[in-house]
């Protein structure tokens, strides 16, 4: 019996070695940052309302703070360009929330844009390292 058991944790171990990757930290943070602004662009204002954008918001500076410790040696003024747009689409999204009207909606579109060219700005700067 006790020779199964000791086959079956060899076998246990070799199967949990040959499935990792060998990627750094900050593969899986630029990964939940893409996902986060991709539930950004996929949210329909007019179906979730700006709340649900706010609470994406919520996650998005989470997983941007968890890439920023883990690029910001490497990868850092990439980074800042990403802060800075997520700071754009924070403001103009608390603009929009207090005057939802066709011009801050568009202001919110405009912020969505830039967001996701700044993260696949990133995304192509870290390609080979992730």
């Amino acid at each position: 019996m006790s020779k199964w058991i000791a086959v079956a944790a060899m076998l246990g171990t070799l199967g949990v070695g040959g499935c990792s990757t060998n990627q750094p930290p900050v593969c899986d943070s630029l990964a939940a940052v893409q996902n986060s602004v991709e539930q950004i662009r996929k949210a329909n204002v007019g179906e979730n309302g700006l709340s649900q954008l706010r609470t994406d918001l919520h996650q998005l500076t989470f997983n941007l703070q968890q890439l920023y410790t883990d690029a910001k040696t490497q990868f850092g003024s990439d980074v800042e360009a990403l802060k800075a747009a997520v700071n754009q689409f924070s403001a103009s999204l608390a603009t929009a929330r207090a005057t939802p009207d066709a011009a801050n909606l568009a202001a919110v579109r405009t912020a969505v844009t830039t967001l996701g060219n700044s993260v696949r700005h990133l995304g192509d700067a870290m390609s080979g390292t992730c």
